[in-house]
């Protein structure tokens, strides 16, 4: 079991517009020919998460430049919009993208609750998205024709998660938690789920988003005294939860999701706090310093190590890029194409069942040892370094 190390990557300069006028569906030449595809990205590049969402979006940005210095007849151009994580920016954002840049595809967004907001703007539009990150079960159940993702939904997530905590500490009682947004109550949900399914004694509570003091909720957890601690949200929440649960001499085993896999919630908790955190992500990250391929031209790329999603971000934009090689260049050919894509990525085998989840749904765990967060293997294998 290798280190892994999530280092907090900064955004870089948005690809610059080019000047062509688009029409819907992407961008044509004076000549008439088709040769550039605006694709979006749409995610939390400079808020509280942007953490998890900034790898993703260089993993796409990877793919795209690589792709266009093939010289290929249709180039692709890539627009970001920063939602900052929120679902009414999202809404806005994405008027734009459609009416006033044209987008042919979106790459993302990278959050469940932005995701449940403009999906059916998407629809409406017909333009296909394919998310390296969103993870809330109940956004494939919504009919989308346009709608994918390359990760295992939080229904996989958060059971997963919980039977791996079952299985190594054979709780008498646990403890579920979660903030307001969607994506936190959703894996919330399933955690508490699969808890009664195997008839471990369950509380639960939820804050707010925005609140910094927690301490109601961690009296409760104090007074209920569980032996496992699972909190579904993002870093910003669970970092600061994580320490005023420890400040408290709260000391059961604390878990929780993809959306706190970041060395900020380390940081955020304190290391001595974040020590034996357990983190269950539907994501398989490079070991830090690896010379695989992926690996090797990210580095180069950003100078800093992959990070949580940024081979799914990659395979994401991949998917798009193999979908326009094989010569699809309108927004409803391209979703016709995502149909039969099927291919090797980074992160998995890269295939979606009919409504728009990957074929593939293991989670790996990953756990803080020594201020680090380390990748201990799939959940079904997996062992806890105590």
């Amino acid at each position: 079991m290798s280190g892994v190390r999530f280092g907090r990557v900064f955004a870089v300069a948005a690809a610059a517009s080019l000047a062509l006028a688009g029409c819907a569906g992407g961008s044509t030449s004076g000549g008439g020919d088709s040769s550039t595809l605006k694709i979006g990205f749409m995610g939390d590049l400079t808020g509280e998460n942007s953490g998890i969402v900034i790898p993703p979006r260089n993993g796409a940005k990877l793919a795209i430049d690589e792709y266009n210095k093939t010289n290929p007849a249709t180039k692709l151009e890539l627009k970001e919009y920063d939602s900052q994580g929120k679902p009414e920016q999202a809404t806005s954002l994405i008027a734009t993208a459609v009416g006033q840049d044209k987008i042919t595809a979106l790459i993302g967004p990278a959050f469940s609750g932005e995701s449940k907001a403009i999906g059916g703007q998407l629809e409406q539009n017909k333009i296909p998205s394919v998310s390296p990150s969103a993870t809330n079960a109940g956004l494939s159940a919504n009919g989308w024709k346009y709608w994918h993702r390359v990760v295992a939904s939080d229904a996989s997530q958060g059971p997963a998660i919980a039977n791996f905590l079952i299985t190594a500490k054979s709780p008498k009682k646990a403890y579920v938690i979660s903030d307001d947004q969607e994506y936190s109550v959703g894996l919330a949900d399933n955690f508490e789920k699969t808890l009664k399914e195997k008839n471990v004694p369950t509380e639960r509570d939820k804050f707010a988003k925005d609140a910094s003091d927690y301490s109601s909720t961690v009296q409760k957890v104090k007074a209920a005294n569980p032996d496992i601690i699972l909190f579904g949200g993002y870093y910003a929440q669970g970092g600061r939860l994580l320490k005023q649960l420890r400040d408290s001499q709260v000391t059961a085993v604390f878990a929780t999701g993809d959306g706190s896999l970041d060395a900020q919630l380390v940081s955020g908790a304190g290391a001595a706090a974040a020590e034996k955190a357990v983190v269950g992500c539907p994501c398989n990250i490079p070991d830090a310093g690896s010379t695989d391929e992926f690996s090797t031209k990210y580095k180069a790329a950003y100078n800093v190590d992959p990070a949580i999603y940024s081979s799914e971000g990659y395979d994401a934009a991949t998917a798009i890029i193999n979908a326009v090689k094989g010569g699809a260049t309108t927004a409803e050919k391209i979703n016709e194409a995502l149909k039969t894509i099927d291919f090797k990525g980074v992160s998995k085998q890269i295939k979606f069942k009919e409504n728009g989840e990957p074929s593939t749904d293991a989670i790996n765990v990953y756990q803080v040892t020594g201020g680090v967060l380390k990748n201990l293997g799939v959940s079904t294998e997996a062992k806890l370094n105590g």
